[in-house]
């Protein structure tokens, strides 16, 4: 980072704009392997959000390789970067006052706790979207267990790229045990209960 660069520090600041949108700004940040349902998961939990008039945005690991991080493949080095980045506009929008979906394989413990460290405490929180590779790799909804298993593909997480278990999420939901709309429903009890963000609707 150049020395020349200074921070300025605005009027208008976090706590301020957090109060103008009369919530309280985090980050959920959903891990897993790939199929295991964390889009499905965070779509959902958005929705239950929109509905109960709460201002949020959600970051999907695919979408923003559209753009911001189009530039990246799937090397190691390459995935701590695409996750520095998203990271950093996840610290953003919080800053904004925005609740943060963020769905992402993130398979290297050390990625997602450097994202923790970076934001305010007690506005990261990890939730492990549980699914036996076996499971992901029958669902396969995009079709990428099915190339990698045929060469086509390489640094396939939970094949040939491990997947880091997270040893203390916040919270875990089981996939395989819960139905879409089960899963969804727990997510918001959990945010409700421990958290205190009330999802139910206006």
């Amino acid at each position: 980072m150049s020395s020349n660069l200074t921070w300025h520090q605005h009027t208008v600041d976090a706590t301020s704009r957090a109060k103008a949108l009369g919530q309280k700004p985090l980050v959920l940040w959903f891990t897993g392997l790939s199929g295991a349902g964390k889009s499905t998961l965070a779509n959902g939990v958005e929705q239950a959000l929109a509905g109960a008039g709460k201002h949020s945005f959600l970051l999907d690991g695919d979408n923003v390789r559209h753009g911001l991080c189009s530039d990246l493949g799937f090397s190691d080095s390459d995935r701590t970067e695409n996750l520095r980045r998203v990271g950093e506009v996840a610290r953003l929008m919080v800053d904004a006052g925005l609740i943060v979906l963020a769905a992402f394989v993130s398979p290297f413990a050390s990625d997602r706790q450097l994202i923790r460290e970076r934001l305010p405490q007690g506005r990261f929180f990890e939730i492990y979207v549980e699914a036996s590779l076996e499971a992901c790799e029958s669902r396969d909804p995009k079709g990428l267990y099915a190339k990698a298993r045929r060469g086509e593909i390489k640094h396939m997480t939970g094949l040939d790229s491990p997947f880091e278990v997270p040893t203390s999420p916040d919270l875990v939901v089981n996939t395989q045990a819960l139905s879409p709309a089960e899963a969804v429903n727990k997510v918001l009890e959990w945010l409700e209960k421990e958290v205190g963000l009330d999802a139910s609707a206006d």
